[in-house]
This record gives C-alpha cells, sequence and structure tokens, in this order.
C-alpha cells in the first residue's frame, strides 16, 4: 500500500447494505494520502473485476468471503471517495450471499489489522 498502517486509521465496517473500508492518515502527509487514494482505487478495480489476490497475498492465505465475492462481483458496486487524510471504498448489494461474504470478508479484516469498525476491535 505504500503508507504505515500502524500511523493511519484504518477501518472495516459492515453496513446493512454492504461496507466500507478506510484509510486516512494521522498526521499530515500529502504523499502518504495520495497514495492511500491511489490504492484505494486499485484495489477498487481488482475487487470489481474479482481479483482479490492482493488481499491473499498480504494475509498470505485464502481470505474468507473473497470466493463469493469473486463468484458475485457483478452484483456488488465498488465506489471509492476521499477523505480528508486518505480513502474509502463502499461495497455495496443487493445480493445477500454476496452481503453475508462482504460482511466476513470485513470481520476478518478487521481482526486481522486490529483495526476499527464493526463494533471495532
Amino acid at each position: 500500500m505504500g503508507v504505515d498502517q500502524y500511523t493511519s486509521a484504518h477501518r472495516f465496517e459492515p453496513l446493512a447494505d454492504g461496507g466500507m473500508i478506510s484509510l486516512q492518515r494521522d498526521s499530515l502527509d500529502s504523499a502518504g494520502v495520495a497514495q492511500i487514494r491511489s490504492h484505494m482505487q486499485t484495489i477498487a478495480a481488482s475487487f470489481k473485476s474479482g481479483n482479490f489476490t492482493l488481499p491473499g497475498f498480504v494475509h498470505d492465505r485464502e481470505v474468507p468471503g473473497t470466493d463469493v465475492m469473486a463468484a458475485h462481483r457483478s452484483s456488488i458496486t465498488y465506489a471509492v471517495d476521499t477523505l480528508p487524510g486518505g480513502a474509502q471504498l463502499r461495497l455495496t448489494t443487493a445480493d445477500p450471499a454476496a452481503l453475508a461474504a462482504i460482511h466476513e470478508f470485513l470481520a476478518f479484516q478487521r481482526h486481522d489489522h486490529r483495526a476499527g469498525g464493526g463494533g471495532g476491535h
């Protein structure tokens, strides 16, 4: 991703119609903010095409929910928006199987990154 995750706030939030991944720098760092925004765009494009290799690479194993998210990719939308100090990726679906997979994916990410969201850790 190109920025220190330990000096950034990473959140993985389940929502009624999908979820949200956000990452924001804890300090003023224009290069880091640009890197986060670029990373979120890359992730959105990869996920939209059904490519979940990056999370598997980062976590050194298959990430729960990604197989179903890939299979149901046409029923999930991915939208990136800027935030002060970073960006967010919004995942939206009306497909119950995709929704369950998104929530499983976000719960795994939240736990593995020791990040906030969904009641937070």
